[in-house]
């Protein structure tokens, strides 16, 4: 094929206040880098957009960089090798990177593993396969310290991290799972498709009367994607030496102004609940079990998940939009090309 010199990417455009908006990217054709010494040149398939990259939108001290204005955004992402200067790395192979947001991304061979698509198809390595799925497994069992017999409440549980909480919970001996969601759909492929024994859409009532309804004894694991009224909740339905693991707080990301923390932090004090905020980088040891195992429950059918796949590059800022409300269900991926 000929070799590209120039590609979409999708630029930050300006920082967003309160909640992004299409104005907060830009589309744009970049020219492409040259290729370097150990350097692969990727047409990427499909990118993901994640939570986490709503905090990189602003220009606040973080575990990770600010995107910078008018440069293109990064993330996850999988492609197609189309030229390579690294020894390690032939024309056609599947890559997953981190260079996602582009057309084309000019990736160093350390910054790159290769993916088989015999064993899933791109986007899992994004999703079950990837960031979500390994954030999932090392949450619950380390961060959470999950033991068998815990009632665990998992909030956010359709999205692509919560969903697999709460299967890997029920596959690990958990007494009781009970997740949370924003639609009677999604409620219903929680306990229909994923086992949830219990679940309830939290834009129906209180977060705190539904929990108590759904785990009346109370809980021993909460894992957190969404914080606010959900973390508030948990602490009063959670049970002596309860476990959290503070994974995200999406219902905190676009608020203006300064936030209130919990009002019922006393409850951890009360009854020796631990709360523990992770990155997943923290456990890059737990990696090749978590694939492992994985890898045999998918094999096995033993774990299911659902991507929600929106079409073109330039649809992404949408995408990405539509995930912080929740419009998806399991992953969000934006199909780039093949």
């Amino acid at each position: 094929m000929t070799v590209p010199s120039k590609g979409t990417e999708v630029r930050l455009a300006a920082r967003p206040e309160g909640w992004p908006t299409l104005e907060t990217f830009s589309v744009v054709q970049a020219e492409l880098p040259p290729l370097g010494a150990g350097q692969v040149l990727v047409r990427n398939l499909v990118m993901s957009v994640d939570p986490y990259m709503r905090g990189r939108m602003t220009d606040v001290r973080s575990y990770v960089p600010p995107f910078a204005v008018g440069k293109a955004l990064d993330g996850g992402a999988v492609g197609e090798v189309i030229v390579s200067k690294s020894p390690g790395l032939a024309v056609g192979d599947l890559v997953l990177h981190g260079l996602g947001w582009r057309e084309y991304a000019v990736v160093g061979a350390a910054g790159a593993v290769r993916v088989d698509p015999a064993v899933a198809p791109p986007g899992a390595y994004l999703g079950v396969l990837g960031m979500p799925g390994h954030a999932a497994y090392a949450g619950l069992l380390k961060a959470a310290e999950f033991r068998e017999g815990d009632v665990v409440f998992v909030s956010a549980a359709a999205g692509a991290v919560g969903s697999l909480v709460g299967q890997i919970a029920r596959l690990s001996g958990a007494a009781r799972v009970v997740g949370s969601a924003g639609s009677a759909e999604k409620v219903a492929y929680l306990t229909e498709e994923l086992g949830f024994d219990a679940a309830f859409n939290y834009k129906d009532g209180p977060v705190r009367e539904q929990l108590a309804k759904a785990a009346p004894g109370g809980i021993d694991v909460y894992f957190d994607n969404v914080g606010g009224e959900h973390l508030d909740a948990a602490l009063l339905l959670g049970r002596m030496g309860a476990r959290f693991a503070l994974c995200g707080a999406i219902s905190q990301y676009n608020l203006k102004g300064e936030i209130v923390g919990p009002r019922n932090l006393m409850q951890a004090i009360a009854k020796g609940i631990t709360l523990r905020g992770f990155l997943v980088g923290e456990y890059t040891d737990l990696k090749d079990q978590f694939l492992d195992r994985m890898g045999r429950w998918l094999t096995e059918g033993r774990i299911t998940h659902r991507e929600t796949v929106v079409q073109g590059l330039e649809n992404a800022p949408a995408a990405f939009i539509d995930m912080l409300r929740g419009a998806n269900t399991g992953k969000m991926l934006v199909k780039i090309a093949g």
